[in-house]
């Protein structure tokens, strides 16, 4: 038993988990005294029967609880998921855009609007992405680009946008969704990593309190629920929740897992009942580390303070060799690594002892690991490639494989995806450049982990055959 071996392992070494699920390895539900729920969760892996309910069709307990839960994170209509965020994404932009229309979307969104863009044969504007040049944090959206964006593609029917950041980074949102809506557009929001947002006003503002219309929810990654349950929230005014609803019948599967169904309704629980104590003491904890942390290291300052970004270029290390420092010689995990530093996602389920712990590590790091050279600087390659084909269009075209540096200036005909965060650095259908093949081989080189590649060791790339267009 290989995957049942290997977890079982990560279980029994009791590895330190800054990364999602939120829940971290079940600690919140023993903290909280849920453990008796949990121990007879695998007897309740059953399907649609009497008194189950349907998720596709709710009239019982799943309808009251999706009710309870709109009425605790203050929408009109809350769908429970069970195929990830990535369904929801993908039915949202499917409910409003028609085929053959259009929608605004930041550059740096989710490979999952990507693909749901090429399912529902929609297009895409791209609004271009701020980026920190000094750690390649993806910052979201300048307000300014987004309202030259939408004025130059009024015949758009929504805009996507990502907030917070996979990073916590924020910005304008609320006079965004009213400029949007004055242009008769719909906002749709990928908040999959603000889940928690709505537990201190030390946090950022959710995206339905500044004014989206649809929002979709990774409870997993930033609430203790389980992998692969997420959550739609949506306020009618714009939106046909008949069509989300045939949507989510196509996108999700129709065997609904009621494990993951009942890891929402616990992750709910725990957010109307104990979730500001909780947050009040993560943000406590997240600060207390701050203060103590070996000043040769940098934390860089994120809206989410639950994000927390550190890098050791001070000391000459990249965010790919801290990463596996941690894991490897202090059974410590983070979320993610770039070539600057290494990401935290810290959420109610980590306890004070975690922080002290890598606290510790991270000054043994210094000790043993500190070179005299800190690192250079790379470039981030922000430029939007120039697109000749529609993702959909691009999917469908036939395709030929040439040697990487070949591609240059040819059109992509596959989705390049450093992973985490999932994030397309080139998409089908652009044309492919020096400034991301370099930045991709480099990168590489130094361990980030790349999807979406047919040839996985980078050496030949997936082009459009122009001669079979």
């Amino acid at each position: 038993m290989f995957i049942i071996n290997e977890l079982s392992e990560i279980v029994n070494k009791e590895m330190i988990s800054f990364h999602m699920p939120g829940h971290k390895k079940g600690k919140i539900y023993e903290k909280l005294g849920y453990i008796n729920v949990l121990e007879n969760l695998y007897k309740m892996d059953t399907t649609e029967i009497i008194g189950t309910d349907n998720l596709h069709s709710p009239e019982g307990i799943i309808k009251v609880s999706q009710e309870n839960t709109a009425m605790v994170f203050k929408s009109d209509y809350t769908y429970y998921l069970i195929n990830g965020s990535s369904c929801g994404i993908q039915s949202a932009i499917m409910s409003v855009c028609n085929p053959k229309s259009k929608i605004i979307v930041n550059r740096d969104c989710h490979q999952s609007v990507i693909n749901g863009c090429i399912l529902g044969d929609v297009d895409i504007e791209y609004i271009p992405c701020e980026i920190c040049k000094n750690t390649n944090i993806l910052k979201g959206v300048n307000v300014i680009n987004v309202i030259d964006i939408i004025d130059k593609n009024l015949d758009a029917k929504a805009i996507l946008l990502t907030y917070p950041t996979y990073y916590g980074m924020t910005y304008d949102l609320e006079y965004i969704c009213n400029y949007a809506h004055s242009k008769n557009m719909v906002v749709i929001v990928d908040e999959a990593h603000g889940a928690h947002l709505g537990l201190s006003e030390k946090l950022p503002k959710t995206a339905l309190e500044q004014g989206a219309d649809v929002v979709i929810q990774s409870t997993h990654k930033t609430l203790p629920s389980f992998t692969q349950s997420s959550m739609i929230h949506v306020q009618e005014d714009r939106v046909d929740l008949d069509k989300i609803s045939n949507m989510l019948r196509i996108t999700e599967s129709s065997s609904p897992s009621y494990l993951l169904l009942s890891s929402l309704e616990l992750a709910v629980d725990i957010y109307e009942n104990k979730g500001k104590e909780l947050m009040e003491e993560l943000l406590d904890n997240i600060q207390n580390f701050k203060n103590n942390v070996n000043k040769n290291l940098e934390i860089y300052s994120t809206n989410d303070k639950t994000k927390v970004f550190i890098s050791a270029k001070n000391i000459g290390l990249t965010g790919y060799e801290l990463e596996n420092i941690l894991r490897k010689k202090y059974n410590i995990q983070v979320e993610l690594s770039n070539y600057y530093g290494v990401l935290l996602i810290c959420t109610i389920g980590n306890s004070t002892q975690d922080f002290i712990s890598l606290e510790t590590a991270l000054d043994d790091i210094v000790i043993k690991e500190f070179k005299s050279t800190k690192l250079d600087n790379i470039k981030y390659p922000v430029d939007i490639p120039q697109k000749i084909l529609t993702p959909r269009e691009a999917f469908y075209k036939t395709k030929k494989s040439v040697k990487i540096y070949d591609s240059i200036g040819k059109v992509c005909g596959e989705s390049i995806v450093p992973y985490p965060p999932g994030i397309n650095i080139i998409s089908p259908g652009e044309i492919i450049s020096k400034e991301i093949i370099d930045y991709l081989k480099f990168c590489s080189s130094k361990g980030m982990v790349i999807s979406g590649l047919k040839d996985m060791t980078l050496n030949f790339i997936e082009i459009i055959d122009l001669e079979h267009i």
